[in-house]
């Protein structure tokens, strides 16, 4: 038993050792680049991305592997490479099939298992929540891209939209957003109905807001103004809602709980007051 033991610890230090050959030369892939496109941020490794992909190849989809691993992930990606007979061939593969993926600058970690000749990678971007102290910056912050956003003309799927005029922030309509944020973050759950059966327009008026016009959006998932703003103009319902303009007043607000499924939910309350 202490031979095995020992041949153990030697094949932990050997596959230790050529998986991170293996990072360093998908990293050198990354910045060389593919297809036009490159990368000069190299992937870290991640010893818990390392444990999603070995329970991913052991058959499944990815994000059953991250689930049942704990691994939270803002994005996430997958390759797999079967039969090549050597590292350059296991290189090529990767370039002729996942350029996009390895050249894809948001992904920031790296895992992977190599196990009877099948390599199986996994590349994340790690969910990071904001600090529930700088709210304010980043409503402001959203509030700004929003109203870049609507400053041009676009088109939210099929539909096209003119350029309008700028939403203003409201108290009101951030405290209906907080609301609802909160009550999917601590309840687990991503609906526009709330917990109780609220509706926007009615935790609107619970606030206190006399609204001509209500609209909502929510999210869960992304980490930043950035992020959560860009998922819903690329959505086209969303987007419809943000570039509206029977809206003039706007509040948006985050919540997180690290034991949901998301970990962070956004609401966004877009109005127009009745006077």
């Amino acid at each position: 038993m202490k031979y095995a033991a020992v041949l153990i610890l030697l094949c932990a230090f050997a596959c230790d050792a050529a998986a991170a050959g293996l990072v360093d030369d998908i990293n050198q892939l990354r910045r060389k680049g593919c297809k036009g496109r490159s990368v000069d941020t190299p992937l870290r490794a991640d010893r818990e991305l390392d444990a999603v992909a070995r329970e991913w190849s052991r058959g499944g989809r990815l994000r059953d592997a991250l689930a049942s691993t704990g691994y939270r992930a803002q994005n996430s990606a997958s390759m797999r490479i079967e039969g090549a007979p050597n590292e350059t061939a296991l290189l090529r593969a990767l370039i002729d099939n996942y350029c996009e993926t390895l050249t894809d600058p948001s992904f920031t970690t790296i895992g992977l298992v190599q196990r009877r000749g099948e390599v199986h990678i996994v590349v994340a971007m790690p969910l990071t929540t904001p600090a529930i102290r700088d709210a304010d910056v980043i409503a402001r912050r959203a509030l700004d891209l929003v109203n870049e956003a609507r400053a041009k003309p676009r088109k939210c799927g099929s539909t096209a939209f003119p350029a309008t005029t700028p939403l203003q922030a409201s108290a009101l309509l951030a405290r209906a957003a907080l609301i609802h944020a909160q009550d999917m973050a601590s309840r687990n759950f991503f609906e526009h109905e709330g917990s109780d059966g609220s509706q926007a327009s009615s935790r609107v008026t619970r606030v206190g807001y006399e609204w001509r016009s209500v609209g909502e959006n929510i999210a869960a998932g992304p980490g930043t103004a950035e992020s959560v703003v860009d998922g819903w103009l690329k959505s086209p319902g969303h987007c419809a809602n943000l570039m509206s303009d029977k809206f003039t007043e706007m509040g948006i607000a985050f919540a997180t709980n690290p034991k949901s499924d998301a970990g962070i939910y956004w609401a966004q309350v877009f109005a127009r007051p009745r006077k």
